[in-house]
This record gives C-alpha cells, structure tokens and sequence, in this order.
C-alpha cells in the first residue's frame, strides 16, 4: 500500500477531488501570461468573502459567462452584458464585482496599448523569478506581505477593483509569484522547479 501524498493541509481540501486537483496541478505554478494571469486576477477579486473552493466550482461558469476571460469581448461589455450577468446563477452576482471585471479588462487593454505587458508588470515585482518560501506549517503562511502591498498599490493606481492586499497575496500565491506550497507538501520542490 502506498502512503497517501503530502499536501498543504487547506481546510476542506481532503478528499475534495476537485480542490486536490487543483493544489496537485495548478496552484503555485509560475503563470506568465498575460491573459491567463489577468483571468486569475478576476476570479480572486469575485473570491472578496468567499472561500476560494466556491470560486472553483464555478469557474467553468464565470469562463462561459465572461467569454472566456477575452479582455477585448470583456472591455466591450454594456448594460445589457451587465444585466445577463447579474441574472447568471453560475456565478457570483454582485454588480461591484462584475463591474470590477469589465474595468478590469479596460485597464489591461489600455496597459497593453501603452506597450506595457500584464505579465512583465506582475512578474516585475519579484524581480522575473518566483519567491521561494520555506514554510513548515499552514500557521506559517501569511495572509498578505509588504509586497502584496505594494503590488496591491500600484494595481489600485491603474484602475483596478477588488486587488487588495489579501486579495493580491492569494492571486500571488496561486499564479507562482510566489511559492508557499509547505516544505512537506510533495508539490514544493515541483512547483520550485518550474521557475524559469
């Protein structure tokens, strides 16, 4: 009989098909586009109040509703888009979130337009490469650092909704600007690896 693996000891993870999933594939892994790190941004804004598993069992909806976090289609959005939104019982309806979104996507494109890539904005904060942490225990794991801070400012500066620094911190940690996988946890050293 093999040993069950090692994971971060997340609250309701155990078990929990999906969230293990997640944490073996996804979370922690250094993301570089642009596209892919704004999407995440979005959902962890929505995340404001929520545990994050909520989020995850809906993101194929809020993917199907926001046309697949295309920041062009998104930007475009009006009243009408605003209303079907509001109406979708897939996601999370709040009309300050959906609005965050929508001028979130205003403001990526206007960066881009500016010759300023999403990706080197992000990744610019931790000098290009992921901050490797060592932490023994969940108790260990900040909710937010002086870097989040700064990040969370200089997103606020731009424009955009719901980047606070609890906020920031948690979207660092998941797209790898960070890694806080636990020492333990059989995903640290992989996760360590992927850096560029």
């Amino acid at each position: 009989m093999t040993a069950p693996l090692q994971r971060c000891g997340w609250r309701g993870m155990a078990g929990d098909p999906l969230y293990e999933r997640y944490h073996d594939t996804e979370w922690g892994v250094p993301e570089y586009d642009s596209r892919a790190l704004w999407e995440k941004l979005v959902l962890d804004g929505f995340q404001a109040g929520l545990a994050w598993i909520t989020i995850l069992r809906k993101r194929d909806a809020f993917r199907a509703a926001f046309d697949g976090f295309d920041p062009e289609k998104v930007a475009a959005y009006g009243d009408a888009d605003r209303a079907r939104l509001m109406a979708d019982a897939g996601i999370v309806r709040s009309n300050a979130k959906i609005d965050a979104a929508i001028g979130g996507a205003r403001i990526y494109l206007a960066m881009r337009d500016r010759g300023e890539d999403f990706s080197d904005f992000c990744w610019g904060f931790v000098g290009g490469q992921p901050i490797q942490n060592a932490w023994d225990g969940i108790g260990q794991v900040p909710a937010q650092t002086p870097l989040a801070v700064e990040m969370s400012k200089a997103l606020k500066a731009r424009g955009f909704k719901f980047v606070g620094p609890v906020i920031v911190y948690a979207w660092m940690q998941a797209t790898g600007l960070v890694n806080d996988h636990l020492t333990g946890c059989f995903r640290h050293e992989d996760v360590k690896e992927k850096a560029r």
